[in-house]
């Protein structure tokens, strides 16, 4: 089900959701779908998100964009994100049943592939479990970009969802790999802007998840003649950044 809305800024267009579903902002994920500014000193902007409650069937149509360069694709909201606080050294017990069910699950899948890890509890969150994998092969767990390591947090999450009615996000990492890797991401997103802003042109950036094309969307959502919008289908797909300074008004 679609759920769309609109407001002058992001924090405006998640009230109005709020108020019109009947819920507490923390109990919906909002994808920011456009931002668009117009007319003198941008009194016209508006943001469009949609919301997406627990239990609703991922969307894997591409939407309808409008032609003109001024749409900026942001996608996850930023609850999403990885960086996040541990506790005891990020080495904690399980001590619910949800909690040992998943790292049992992953211990048992690493160890079906070959590559058998110790998964730790590194961090408690309000919907939010994050879980460390400790293992003499964690770069064949992390894969190229990362994709293996997604791909079993893709299957925790499905377990996770399965196995209780509250909204519990399971993040994986092994190596600090998401710290590093959200490191380069940003580094790479100023590389491009730059470049971007200098030819006034666009380019194309590799295939990525959600949570890294949000990261780049975010880090250039600021920067002056430059936009961002995702392009392409399914999980993994490209950002291009483009130089916008001819389209001001």
């Amino acid at each position: 089900m679609v759920r769309e809305f609109e407001g002058r800024t992001e924090q405006e267009a998640i009230d109005t959701a709020a108020v019109a579903l009947g819920l507490e902002p923390h109990e919906f994920e909002v994808e920011i779908i456009s931002t668009r500014g117009g007319g003198l000193f941008g009194r016209n902007k508006a943001v469009r998100i949609s919301v997406h409650l627990p239990g609703d069937e991922p969307d894997e149509h591409p939407r309808n964009r409008p032609s003109s360069g001024t749409v900026e694709t942001m996608e996850v909201a930023s609850a999403q994100a990885y960086t996040v606080t541990t506790a005891h050294n990020g080495n904690l017990l399980p001590d619910t049943d949800f909690e040992h069910a998943v790292v049992d699950f992953v211990s048992t899948v690493t160890d079906k592939m070959g590559f058998p890890a110790s998964a730790r509890i590194s961090f408690r969150e309000a919907n939010k479990l994050g879980i460390r994998l400790e293992s003499d092969h964690a770069n064949i767990l992390i894969g190229r970009k990362g994709k293996n390591l997604d791909a079993l947090q893709l299957l925790s999450n499905v377990l996770a969802g399965r196995f209780t009615d509250s909204e519990i996000k399971v993040v994986l990492d092994t190596e600090g790999y998401r710290g590093r890797r959200e490191e380069q991401l940003i580094q790479l997103a100023h590389k491009v802007g730059d470049q971007v802003k200098r030819s006034r042109g666009s380019k194309l950036l590799e295939p990525m998840n959600p949570f890294e094309r949000r990261l780049i969307h975010t880090t250039l959502n600021d920067i002056e003649d430059i936009g961002t919008e995702s392009e392409g289908e399914g999980l993994y797909k490209q950002v291009r950044i483009f130089y916008r300074g001819n389209d001001r008004r």
